[in-house]
């Protein structure tokens, strides 16, 4: 039997690709990879060693699917998205929690109204402007023992280019 080695990419719809595009360069350092012809707008980018598609094609973004990145600094990007009005507060009650294990995860919706959930280590060593808009998890929500003992996957791998 075969098994899953790891995730290659995630796509998501774009009704603009150049927006989009701009948005996860400028948000998250996102490049622009070269892309096959499908026959209809599509465009790879590199997210460290993964890769985002990003496909224009009809249809509406899902309200709870979503893609999760790991960024090795989210104080920027949060006050980027604050700037830019795109934290999303209605898929997981708030827009920036803390998770079991000192892990921050903050919600945002891309141009084309893609959840993107963007995750770091060390909430508790965000800035205090930062922490103030922070949630706990487990003060929306009763966490078991074992709930408690959840961690996120942050590992990040930096791979030869």
């Amino acid at each position: 039997m075969s098994r899953a080695l790891d995730v290659n990419h995630v796509s998501v719809c774009a009704d603009d690709l150049a927006t989009s595009i701009r948005w996860y360069e400028e948000m998250f350092g996102m490049e622009e990879l070269p892309t096959p012809n499908f026959g209809f707008p599509v465009r790879w980018l590199r997210a460290g060693d993964h890769q985002l598609h990003l496909f224009e094609r009809p249809g509406s973004a899902p309200t709870y699917h979503h893609v999760g990145l790991t960024v090795d600094e989210i104080e920027p990007i949060y006050l980027r998205a604050k700037e830019l009005g795109c934290f999303d507060t209605a898929a997981f009650a708030h827009h920036l929690l803390e998770l079991p294990g000192d892990c921050v995860q903050l919600y945002l919706r891309d141009p084309a109204g893609n959840l993107v959930e963007v995750n770091a280590p060390n909430a508790s060593r965000l800035p205090d402007t930062v922490l103030a808009d922070m949630v706990r998890l487990a003060d929306l929500e009763p966490q078991s023992e074992d709930n408690l003992r959840a961690r996120l996957s942050l590992s990040v791998r930096t791979a030869a280019r």
